[in-house]
């Protein structure tokens, strides 16, 4: 399993949730570009394909909730899918935004020399394929980049197909229940990093886990005293839709 220290850990320590989490139209580019704003060098971004296989930006499997779209996103082919209003739902002032694909969002961090955690968010059947995909496409256009980008998934299957098609990009399995064999699922994934809901977290599988050389991230974290807590138990880092409220550039949050 490859190990992941933070000497050899590239990437800020608190992560801007979908962009800017709740202050703009999550995943599109006004998000990240809200998130820069307020100081953040690095965020999440949820990656899926479309009918045609193009790759792009949204968390849910329906497009309904976040875009002027109905029905399963991945059903879509891209040329109907850019044509949707992904703001409006948000507020007026972002009306006429767009959905985000992953090559754009790429363009702008790599740019900005700004790192990116792509959470592979399948539509379900598709776990695999998108995870083949994704990655695929994250090694053709960060090509010959110093900062790469950190994949992650629930999926174990997306996770295998991103490891069999780029085994160089690091990796980090999400966890929202702790199993028995969560430890041993982030090794057979040669994992870098366990990205857990904060509540999970306790000092005994903080250390079971930086024992294997796995980094220690939580999501969602929107709550100082919670941030604390996190900090206290020796995480090493946090994701937040709060970037209003936390600053990067506070000593832990470096």
């Amino acid at each position: 399993m490859s190990s992941a220290s933070l000497t050899d850990w590239p990437y800020p320590r608190w992560i801007a949730h979908r962009g800017a989490g709740l202050l703009a139209p999550e995943n599109t580019l006004a998000a990240f570009r809200l998130g820069a704003q307020h100081g953040y060098r690095m965020f999440e971004c949820d990656a899926k394909l479309s009918a045609d296989e193009v790759v792009f930006l949204l968390h849910d499997d329906r497009l309904d909730r976040t875009s002027s779209g109905t029905g399963v996103a991945g059903d879509v082919l891209w040329l109907d899918l850019s044509l949707l209003d992904a703001g409006a739902w948000h507020s007026p002032a972002y009306a006429g935004e767009s959905l985000c694909t992953l090559e754009a969002l790429a363009h702008f961090c790599i740019a900005n020399q700004y790192a990116l955690n792509i959470e592979i968010k399948p539509t379900p059947g598709l776990e695999h394929r998108t995870g083949v995909c994704v990655a695929t496409l994250v090694e053709k256009l960060w090509q010959g980049q110093a900062l790469q980008p950190l994949l992650t998934s629930f999926k174990q299957d997306a996770l295998q197909g991103a490891q069999e098609a780029a085994p160089a990009l690091r990796r980090g399995l999400l966890l929202s229940d702790w199993k028995d064999d969560s430890l041993t699922v982030a090794q057979r994934l040669s994992c870098v990093a366990l990205v857990c809901n904060h509540t999970l977290w306790d000092a005994s599988r903080v250390q079971a886990a930086k024992a294997l050389g796995l980094t220690t991230l939580s999501y969602t974290v929107n709550d100082p005293h919670i941030a604390e807590h996190l900090q206290a138990l020796g995480t090493d880092g946090i994701i937040t839709d709060r970037v209003d409220l936390f600053s990067p550039e506070s000593p832990w949050l470096a």
